[in-house]
């Protein structure tokens, strides 16, 4: 199975947290934070915002690395070791 059907997978699941711009969802890869507005593009403040959304929700990404991806629920970035 490739990464991005883990992800489309991992994002039919209910999510473990909601903030105000993303929902965030434990995958078999990584943690993900879904873009909540479909209408996003990603940019440096997309990924600064998920960090700080993050911390409200118990997760300090910090250190992780990220990559985005676009899923059939919308964009999403990818945080991973």
């Amino acid at each position: 199975m490739s990464n991005q059907e883990l992800l489309e997978d991992s994002l039919k699941e209910p999510a473990i947290g909601q903030t105000t711009k993303f929902l965030w969802h434990v995958t078999p890869i990584g943690i993900a934070a879904l873009c909540k507005n479909h209408e996003t593009s990603f940019s440096t403040t997309s990924y600064e915002d998920a960090l700080k959304e993050g911390l409200e929700v118990g997760l300090d990404l910090s250190r992780e690395e990220r990559e985005s991806h676009y899923s059939k629920k919308g964009m999403v970035i990818l945080f991973y070791s």
